[in-house]
């Protein structure tokens, strides 16, 4: 994949000493993309946090409803920004389901993402790519030649940061990330954005930073005010930032089972 050579990443770059969240995120959704050192630091959060498994299967779930949605209201591009190790149905699975001409770009910082992508994310009829660039630097995203070939700027498009900015710290500066990706878009496109919480989990969540903190990533949660700025410029569509599997359900949720969820989420239009 030339896109990978572009972005200057080698298979050397991949960390194997030190867990990486996006392969400890595969290992709570079921996956095999991980390495022992993923898995140790997995469980040992679960031990910490079982909740970790249900609520990252409910972030996976909200994806799938925001993507059902936005394909159903005409969107046909899609750039999905720390998309992670491919899980099936991916973006693309999910919006080409419903509309076989939508094109999504797929990112991420991940080299091992990269060892993936040519099989799972890019063999969609050049509707599909897949290159590595941090969401830190916004520019590096917007001038890639994978967002030209792929995306057009006059209509509308669809911005996924589906459980990515918990990575970033407050010093990088999240809401002037989503901004700087924000003033690319036309009027029309949409934001789809999950966060991680600890509004729910509190007493559990000092162990998980310290696995976190040995991570590749840092985990940064944030509470409710927080996560709702960084859709400053966008109007939330109904229900507006809620924990995610409120969002738009196909049937009611268990509220035992929301309880659980440590994951807001929304959707929203820039106005």
């Amino acid at each position: 994949m030339t896109d990978r050579t572009d972005q200057g990443f080698t298979a050397e770059e991949i960390d194997t000493s030190r867990p990486h969240p996006a392969r400890m995120y595969d290992f709570y959704l079921g996956g095999r993309d991980n390495y022992e050192v993923d898995r140790e630091a997995a469980q040992r959060v679960i031990d910490f946090l079982p909740d970790i498994i249900p609520a990252a299967r409910a972030n996976r779930d909200f994806l799938q409803r925001a993507v059902r949605y936005l394909t159903g209201t005409g969107i046909r591009q899609i750039i999905d920004i720390g998309t992670g190790i491919p899980t099936s149905p991916n973006t693309h699975e999910i919006a080409q389901a419903e509309a076989p001409d939508v094109r999504v770009a797929y990112v991420d910082n991940d080299p091992i993402v990269a060892t993936h992508a040519g099989a799972r994310l890019t063999g969609s009829g050049g509707n599909t790519g897949f290159f590595l660039a941090d969401v830190r630097k916004p520019e590096s995203i917007l001038e890639h030649p994978t967002i030209g070939r792929l995306i057009d700027f006059d209509q509308p498009v669809a911005l996924m940061l589906v459980a990515v900015l918990h990575f970033i710290k407050d010093e990088e500066d999240p809401a002037g990330i989503v901004a700087a990706l924000r003033d690319a878009l036309p009027a029309g496109s949409h934001l789809v954005l999950s966060h991680a919480t600890a509004d729910f989990h509190a007493a559990s969540l000092p162990e998980v930073f310290k696995v976190y903190n040995k991570a590749t990533a840092t985990l940064n949660t944030r509470p409710y005010d927080e996560v709702v700025a960084l859709f400053d410029g966008f109007e939330l569509l109904d229900p507006g930032l809620v924990q995610v599997p409120l969002w738009r359900p196909a049937t009611p949720p268990d509220p035992d089972e929301v309880k659980r969820i440590g994951f807001y989420g929304a959707v929203a239009r820039k106005k």
